[in-house]
């Protein structure tokens, strides 16, 4: 708990002087608070230059953080999250102290030299690098230390954005990926320190601020679906262009790194110049887009300059995250969604807005496919609840259309195509590429569903594990039963407890013999008892048991030493 406190704290800080320094070098390179508030003005700095400032102040910039970077700490290059995720997946949560310096730095002067790109990622990556940093100074035990990653990352959020509900629904969803008392109660504690924190020095108002956007005709609710449909594959559209124009630049360029953000800055300026509304995070052109102030054709060449601005940013070597373009794209699609519905239907379609505002966390959803962060932070963000049931449905529709055409997210698309998947074994790991064929024991007799609950203990008190697999008249599978259970259930006996042992099954995830350890054993650990069945590839008929033990066996069979049940049988 002190822990958690002391990392909320310290990404609190962070985020502050984050923030500080990106108004400031923003002042420095624009003249302006936001450059987007202004676009195509001039620089006072240099008024001589005109709007043609833009075209040198991202070659400043690049001359500035590149260098950094390459020197420094090359992982925070790009937007943040996807390090943040393997490094509590495969590395022990480990993330270097310099990281959170680095990126401070690196992600400021892009955004502040007209960077494309949004601030959440940059924050996530800074919180986390305290919490690791924290947490081995500590000497804390693994599990501990990446906790404390997920309270660096709840924390940052909590106090960027105002959204201390929505720092904790996106550490545990997309830093952990699990949902657990202990998560919860550290990344709260986390979350709600740094946002006291942010809120003493930014105020406490939502970060954006729209009008009432209620639905007036039941029939916005199929419009509503129809935009998560659109905006879900958009989102995906999103993550293909992003990486496209990543290795496009990849293969363009064949100088330094160091030097690579000033050079692609030229190409970054051109854009800028044609379409200054670019410039920065973009928040004041998102607010017009949501107010109803664009024209069609004007939104959707927003919506294009964006995916292009940012992919641009990040493939020259740029720092900073993409969940803020998400946002600004998913309100040009919501916006010209909502235009054409409202000339289409006029007295049916309602406000522009609400489909701006939809379309912000579907497009996010489609991305990220984290829906629970989607809806919380669109919620905190905007403080406007009157669209919550609109926004659900197209955010879950959104989610469902990214996952049938994709397989990854934004963030996890960046690790697989480094050759990462983080649902397999890490590099160099010694357990985990071999497949559960190769280490699983024989089946242990299964119990009949029927079985009565004295019988079920007694063959469970017999058995060298703590859960067997049920099966019911047929002889299909159902899932397994723990010895902790049937003691449960005898102890509250004869007041109404479970009869039979097919009442206390309890489903688990299906593991199949031709799966991959490491995938295998993300299902073991959180399965209850100690052990799964395992069943053939078209998940029927089961073959044999998965134990941790069992897991271990591959470490003997990886090195050519025997393993200990040729050992015993010797």
């Amino acid at each position: 708990m002190l822990m958690a406190l002391l990392v909320g704290a310290g990404a609190g800080v962070g985020s502050i002087i984050f923030r500080w320094c990106i108004q400031t070098f923003t002042r420095w390179f624009s003249g302006h608070d936001d450059y987007a508030s202004a676009p195509g003005s001039d620089n006072p700095h240099v008024s001589w230059l005109g709007p043609f400032f833009v075209l040198i102040v991202p070659v400043v910039g690049g001359l500035l953080y590149g260098p950094l970077v390459n020197r420094f700490a090359k992982e925070a290059r790009g937007h943040g999250v996807p390090e943040v995720i393997l490094a509590v997946a495969q590395r022990g949560g480990r993330i270097s102290p310099k990281v959170a310096v680095v990126k401070t730095l690196a992600s400021a002067l892009t955004i502040g030299s007209g960077g494309s790109v949004g601030r959440e990622g940059p924050i996530v990556q800074i919180g986390s690098a305290l919490g690791s940093t924290l947490g081995r100074f500590a000497k804390l035990t693994e599990p501990r230390v990446k906790l404390l990653v997920a309270c660096g990352a709840a924390g940052g959020i909590a106090a960027t954005f105002n959204a201390p509900l929505a720092g904790v629904i996106f550490a545990l969803e997309l830093i952990l990926a699990t949902f657990t008392a202990e998560a919860f109660g550290a990344t709260v504690l986390a979350s709600v320190t740094a946002s006291v924190i942010g809120r003493a020095a930014f105020g406490d108002t939502a970060f954006l601020s729209l009008p009432d956007f209620p639905v007036q005709h039941i029939a916005q609710y199929g419009l509503f679906a129809l935009l998560g449909l659109i905006a879900g594959a958009v989102g995906v559209l999103f993550s293909r262009v992003l990486y496209a124009i990543e290795d496009a630049c990849d293969w363009a360029w064949r100088g330094p790194e160091w030097l690579r953000p000033a050079v692609g800055g030229l190409a970054l300026g051109l854009v800028l110049l044609a379409l200054p509304e670019m410039y920065g995070v973009g928040y004041p052109v998102l607010e017009g887009a949501t107010e109803g102030r664009y024209a069609i054709g004007f939104l959707l060449l927003l919506l294009v300059g964006k995916m292009v601005a940012t992919s641009l940013t990040i493939g020259i070597g740029g720092s900073g995250g993409v969940f803020a373009p998400s946002l600004f794209i998913g309100a040009m699609v919501g916006a010209a969604f909502g235009a054409e519905a409202h000339s289409l239907l006029p007295g049916t379609a309602g406000a522009v807005g609400a489909y701006a505002l939809v379309g912000m966390g579907a497009v996010f959803a489609g991305a990220a496919r984290a829906p629970i962060t989607a809806v919380v932070i669109l919620f905190e963000l905007t403080g406007e609840y009157s669209i919550i049931l609109p926004l659900m449905l197209a955010i879950v529709l959104a989610t469902a259309t990214s996952r049938v055409l994709t397989r990854d997210t934004i963030y996890t698309l960046k690790l697989r195509r480094r050759g990462i998947d983080v649902d397999g074994p890490a590099a160099g790991a010694r357990i985990g590429s071999q497949s559960v064929a190769s280490v699983m024991e024989p089946l242990p007799t299964p119990l009949p569903a029927s079985l009565s609950l004295p019988d079920a203990a007694d063959l469970l008190s017999r058995s060298s594990h703590g859960a067997l697999p049920v099966r019911d008249a047929s002889g299909a599978y159902l899932g397994i039963a723990t010895a902790r259970a049937v003691a449960e259930a005898l102890a509250e006996q004869p007041s109404g407890a479970p009869a039979v042992a097919g009442d206390l099954v309890e489903s688990v995830p299906r593991v199949t013999i031709d799966e991959q350890l490491a995938v295998a054993l993300n299902a073991l650990i959180a399965a209850p008892g100690t052990g799964l069945a395992v069943l053939d590839p078209d998940r029927e008929e089961l073959v044999g048991w998965l134990s941790h033990q069992g897991a271990l066996r591959a470490l003997h069979a990886s090195e050519g030493e025997p393993t200990p049940a040729l050992l015993a049988s010797s």
